[in-house]
């Protein structure tokens, strides 16, 4: 691979949030989180940590917004490299070593959306294209997980199918297939399995509640359908009003989980790409800025505090962490073509609303549900 120069790193466009974060301290988290990844350009949590897809999906990204394309694309070819068979990852690697065979389908869903922003943000020939039987292999493994009405199965194994749904993955598996039907189209050709699976599974989310397991201690579960692009409009505004005041900690951040005295900066960030994709820039901004506690000189990131006590909880920094934030930046300074990444799909659901109406935020018996692809 070719190296290059500083100075032609530093000519390609980064955010920077006045008052807030500089292109050089963007600069500097991305070095950071290059620094974790490993040759076989496997990202772990942390140095020393294990590794999971989604993260190390979510990290490549970071990379990308912060001008490292290099390493982005050695993480992206990282999972063509191990992909199994059936399109799936492990659900944990330790030291390049599977510690769990399990499948999660968010997990393996989420390459769609990593690939999809870094051809957004770097319009790299031939990216796309290398790229894309591993993602079609992904998302076609991901449509088996769809259940009878629209729900998806959070993963599989050996033993088959978990016949469980949850809130925060199955947004993430919106975007994600939302972001598989723009890589298909760039390239010239169709996914309609993908896009109805969408349309089900978005229905699903803002219509029947009850067909997901509900986690509402944790904050994820409260705006992931609006980061998800599932939830928009006054559905949206209603969702993240109620529980605004459970989760969020004035001048530092939210909280992961309600009823425990620390906040972390991962969901911090996804809250303000939430805000940003349903054009509420003040709110974003202000979040952004109270997390940048968690930040080291090096551009790192801790993953939390435990503001009781003021220490640091988990005691580890991640690159999962400095990483969203990176993505949150991007949003809010509309630096890269990449920073629409959460916000187009949100406008596409507002649209396709708009267009096709019917999609209440309850139906009952059925009525009135889209279709639903078989289940493969």
């Amino acid at each position: 691979m070719r190296t290059l120069s500083d100075e032609q790193v530093r000519a390609r466009a980064v955010p920077s949030v006045p008052g807030v974060l500089d292109a050089d301290a963007v600069r500097a988290t991305g070095r950071w989180i290059a620094s974790v990844q490993k040759s076989s350009g496997e990202i772990p949590w942390f140095t020393g940590g294990h590794t999971d897809p989604w993260d190390h999906v979510e990290s490549a990204m970071g990379l990308s917004v912060a001008g490292e394309w290099e390493a982005a694309e050695k993480a992206y070819g990282f999972l063509r490299d191990t992909q199994r068979g059936d399109g799936s990852w492990p659900l944990k690697w330790q030291d390049g070593v599977a510690e769990s065979t399990d499948t999660d389908a968010n997990f393996c869903a989420y390459v769609a959306v990593g690939v999809w922003h870094h051809h957004l943000v770097t319009a790299r020939a031939g990216f796309l294209e290398s790229m894309w039987p591993t993602v079609r292999r992904a998302l076609d493994l991901v449509l088996a997980h769809q259940g009878p009405q629209g729900q998806m199965w959070w993963g599989s194994s050996e033993r088959g199918y978990c016949d469980e749904a949850l809130i925060t993955g199955s947004s993430s598996i919106h975007h994600a297939l939302r972001c598989g039907v723009a890589i298909a189209e760039e390239l010239g050709t169709t996914a309609p399995d993908w896009d109805a699976a969408a349309v089900s599974l978005g229905h699903a989310l803002r219509a029947h509640p009850e067909l997901f397991t509900p986690k509402p201690e944790f904050s994820m579960d409260w705006y992931y359908p609006v980061l998800g692009g599932v939830m928009v409009g006054q559905q949206a505004a209603d969702r993240l009003a109620s529980r605004w005041d459970d989760f969020v900690v004035e001048g530092l951040g939210i909280r992961c989980i309600d009823h425990r005295p620390w906040v972390t900066g991962a969901e911090t960030c996804e809250l303000v790409l939430s805000l940003e994709a349903v054009g509420r820039h003040e709110q974003a901004l202000q979040l952004f800025t109270d997390m940048q506690h968690l930040r080291e000189d090096d551009g790192s990131y801790w993953t939390g505090l435990v503001y009781a006590d003021g220490k640091r909880w988990p005691v580890e920094l991640s690159t999962w962490t400095a990483a969203v934030m990176l993505l949150a930046a991007d949003a809010l300074s509309r630096a890269t073509p990449g920073n629409e990444i959460f916000r187009y799909v949100s406008d596409d659901t507002m649209q396709r609303l708009r267009t096709s109406p019917g999609d209440p935020a309850e139906c009952g018996s059925g009525e009135g549900c889209p279709p639903v692809p078989p289940v493969r």
